[in-house]
């Protein structure tokens, strides 16, 4: 998301948890040189099937002061939800989001007949995080996210992250040029970390590779798998209290922002999940439902 790195801020409140669950890697953070760390890191990475063309990302690369910098500014959310959501779901951005529905009505219904996940919910994410893909972000994401393993605080994570990332070259999905996201290594449209990308990007255009990047069905498409991959449920509201608000917090556990995802859905969809809400709650006979 552009500015307040939200999924790192929520990730915080886990590293503990990430740290115990992941098995040490070989490379030790902190200890030496920038320069030594990946030198150490690169033998770990051929252990684990990393060819050369993958490894050539580090040659000559360099510490990132600005990603460490960012890393120990951000923490978790202060704002109300009235606050949060009036600064974020702003008229213009409801407006453009209104737009962007009519102009990907054809793409997103092909994405809910395969996910099960509404376009307002795909669409409100989109622009949540980027602006509709138009402020992805200009850092490297492999030199962020070596930064970050590099920095003892969540190595483990940030060591697979660098990993993945470089599978992702190697896959031929993007080239290391083409890898800018935001200070911790988030790529593309909807901000995938370079693990999430691995694991529920799509090729929903068909071209042959998975480019979250540029190619806007296969953002949209990507990002209703990732929700459908933590089980989203076809046809339920995602509301606060309701089956998908869950599956929404695995996008981002902070409460607020989850929120906003589903207010902002609400409104590009006018209201359905609400009324959905409504009718699963005042348990409605067929017809009255007929007459909402």
């Amino acid at each position: 998301m552009t500015k307040v790195n939200t999924r790192i801020a929520a990730l915080t409140l886990v590293a503990g948890a990430i740290a115990f669950a992941t098995p040490s890697l070989a490379a030790t953070c902190g200890k030496g040189s920038f320069d030594s760390f990946i030198n150490d890191y690169k033998k770990d990475a051929v252990a684990k099937g990393i060819s050369k063309r993958g490894l050539a990302a580090l040659d000559g690369l360099k510490l990132d002061e600005k990603v460490l910098a960012a890393d120990k500014r951000q923490g978790v959310f202060k704002q109300s939800f009235e606050q949060f959501s009036g600064r974020m779901i702003s008229s213009s951005r409801v407006s453009k989001g209104q737009d962007m529905m009519s102009k990907h009505a054809s793409t997103l219904k092909k994405i809910e007949q395969q996910y099960g996940v509404p376009g307002a919910v795909v669409i409100a994410i989109w622009g949540l995080e980027t602006d509709y893909g138009t402020n992805q972000g200009k850092m490297s994401v492999v030199r962020s996210v070596a930064t970050l393993a590099y920095d003892c605080r969540r190595t483990d994570m940030f060591q697979n992250e660098l990993t993945e990332a470089l599978r992702i070259i190697e896959r031929g999905d993007l080239s290391m040029d083409e890898m800018r996201g935001d200070w911790a290594g988030e790529i593309g449209q909807t901000q995938f970390l370079p693990s999430s990308y691995m694991k529920y990007a799509v090729d929903f255009d068909g071209n042959g590779k998975r480019d979250l990047v540029r190619s806007v069905p296969d953002v949209l498409g990507s990002t209703a798998n990732y929700l459908k991959s933590y089980g989203w449920q076809r046809g339920q509201a995602w509301g606060p209290g309701q089956p998908n608000f869950e599956v929404i917090k695995q996008w981002n556990k902070a409460d607020v922002y989850a929120r906003t995802i589903a207010a902002f859905a609400d409104k590009l969809d006018g209201g359905k999940s609400a009324k959905t809400a409504d009718i699963a709650k005042e348990k409605l006979t067929p017809e009255k439902r007929a007459k909402r």
